[in-house]
Order: C-alpha cells, then sequence, then structure tokens
C-alpha cells in the first residue's frame, strides 16, 4: 500500500467533509477514495470514519489520527522547498485564496501566464470571502484585504487598489447629480456587507488633505461586489466600486465617475484606495515558488493597480 497517498486520501476526505467531496479534490472517483480510505483503517487496524449513506463523521481514533498526519503533505512540501535553490524550477501545489471578486477579476486572468512560466507547479485557486485556514485547508498563500489582515499571518504589500464612486447616466438624470460626498445622503447608496463579519464597507474619501467617510441612508445592500456593479448599471443608485471592476463599465458609458478633477458642479474627492497583501502562515511558509509569485504578482499589478497618494 502506498501510505502517503492513503494518508493524503484521508486527509482529504476529513477536509472536504465528505468522500465526494474529498474525491474532486484528488480528481478520481468516490470509490477509489473509499477503498484507499478502507486499506489505510486495515493497515492501522482502527476504525478512522464512521459512513452511513447520508452522513459521514470521524470515529474518535479518526480523530485522533487526523491531527497527527494532516500536517504531513505541507511538511512534505516544505522539505522539498529547503532542498530548492534560487535557480531551480519550482514544483509541487501551490493552493492560492483570494477574496471572490479579486480572484476572479485580477488574479484569473494572471495565473495562465504565471503556470506557463512554471509548468511544474500544480496551482489551485480559492475564491472566498470567508475565513481561510492556511493549515487546515492545505492554503499556501493568501491575498487579503485589510479588514481581512490576521495577526497570525504574514503579510506583504502587493498594491494599492483605486476605488472609483459612480452611477449610472439614468439614475443620474432622474436623482441628479451628488456635488459633494457629503450631499450622497440624499441619494440611495449600494452598500457592500463583509461576508464574514456584516460589517459595511466603509466609504472613505480624501480631500484638500483630510479624511471624510460619507454617510447614507437610503441603501441597497449585497456582500457581493459584482451583484452591486449590476445593479448600479441598472439605474439602482451610486455604488464604490474597485476599478478593475468599475472601469469596462465606465469606459462602455454604462457608469460615470463622480467627484473627480474638472466635472461641472462637483467638488474633487478622491475616493479612498484600498491597499491589498499577500499573506502566508510564517516565515518558513515564504517558500520559494510562494517569493516567486510574490514577484510575479507585485510586477503585473503594479502596472493594472498604480499605486495612489
Amino acid at each position: 500500500m502506498d501510505l502517503l497517498n492513503a494518508i493524503r486520501s484521508f486527509i482529504k476526505v476529513v477536509e472536504a467533509g465528505s468522500l465526494a467531496g474529498g474525491a474532486r479534490s484528488l480528481g478520481v472517483s468516490p470509490a477509489a477514495v473509499s477503498q484507499t480510505v478502507a486499506r489505510l483503517e486495515r493497515h492501522l487496524q482502527a476504525r478512522l470514519l464512521s459512513r452511513t449513506t447520508r452522513s459521514m463523521t470521524l470515529t474518535p481514533a479518526g480523530t485522533l489520527y487526523y491531527e497527527r498526519v494532516r500536517h504531513i503533505e505541507r511538511e512534505l512540501d516544505l522539505a522539498g522547498e529547503a532542498l530548492s535553490t534560487p535557480d531551480s524550477e519550482p514544483h509541487g501545489r501551490l493552493c492560492i485564496a483570494s477574496t471572490s471578486a479579486f480572484g476572479r477579476h485580477v488574479l484569473a486572468p494572471l495565473i495562465p501566464a504565471f503556470s506557463e512560466r512554471y509548468p511544474r507547479l500544480s496551482i489551485e485557486l480559492l475564491t472566498t470571502d470567508r475565513k481561510v485556514d492556511h493549515e487546515r485547508e492545505g492554503v499556501d498563500v493568501s491575498v487579503r484585504i485589510d479588514a481581512q489582515l490576521d495577526d497570525h499571518l504574514l503579510a506583504r504589500h502587493l498594491a494599492r487598489i483605486p476605488f472609483i464612486c459612480c452611477a449610472s447616466p439614468g439614475y443620474l438624470a432622474a436623482a441628479g447629480h451628488p456635488a459633494t460626498p457629503e450631499a450622497l445622503r440624499e441619494h440611495r447608496c449600494l452598500a457592500f456587507r463583509y461576508p464574514v463579519n456584516g460589517r459595511f464597507l466603509r466609504w472613505g474619501f480624501v480631500r484638500d488633505g483630510g479624511r471624510l467617510e460619507a454617510e447614507f441612508d437610503r441603501v441597497l445592500v449585497s456582500d457581493d461586489i459584482d451583484a452591486l456593479a449590476q445593479m448600479a448599471v441598472r439605474d439602482g443608485g451610486i455604488a464604490r466600486l474597485a476599478e478593475f471592476i468599475a472601469r469596462p463599465h465606465l469606459d462602455a458609458g454604462r457608469l460615470v465617475p463622480l467627484f473627480e478633477i474638472g466635472q461641472p458642479g462637483q467638488a474633487y474627492a478622491q475616493t479612498e484606495p484600498m491597499d491589498i497583501y499577500l499573506c502566508v502562515s510564517d516565515r518558513s511558509a515564504m517558500t520559494h515558488k510562494v517569493r516567486l509569485l510574490l514577484e510575479y504578482l507585485q510586477q503585473h499589478l503594479i502596472s493594472s493597480c498604480p499605486r495612489q497618494t
């Protein structure tokens, strides 16, 4: 029996919460995973999983075994990385976690070229707005915004994302143009709620060297920034969107920027940008392949997400 493969299958099943989920992450059939776990149980002479037609749970022995082996795959990867030199070709698995919108619009278009540059890497992109556990979920690196930073993670700055306050021509024709950020309280605004903690994303502005936060009462709310963009395009109200989401709609005339220099009847106010970071669990996790990813993203995000002052 291939013991390491059997342990890996067991770990994936536990992390996925089902045989089917573990099989999907491994790219094999549920029957194959079930047989592998059964062979591991026979080898250990202990039942690790309690399985029924509808559910799967860890037995006490399975819980103990999982806690002892769940780090094995990561430790093997780190051991291999330790033998790599800066000039060696990176290899193995690289799991990247990101917020849904940033992963969908920014990382996904960049990853194919990175994969082509380093073909021995097996790359997985996990896009989710929930809190990700690096160790338990086998995540090598996560891309996070300020609100998601964790004291237990090592963070490296990636880029500063410009934001744009905007609305559709139809909405502005009906409701009028707000002259200042303070006037937003008289408009219907589209607010983003963080899925992790339920808080609203604050609307910060920089004007005359000082910072102010817009307040508003009438809102449409979503925990998906793409949904808010679609609401804005369809005359739903005023939105505060990352430029990488707003730009296609601005270029097509579906949305109009607000508070920019030279706009008649409006006072200039810069929409506050947002910093994003690349995070790893600790210094030992800043491996050769992660450093290459960091350098690659910094290089490409500088041009697509210019730093604002």
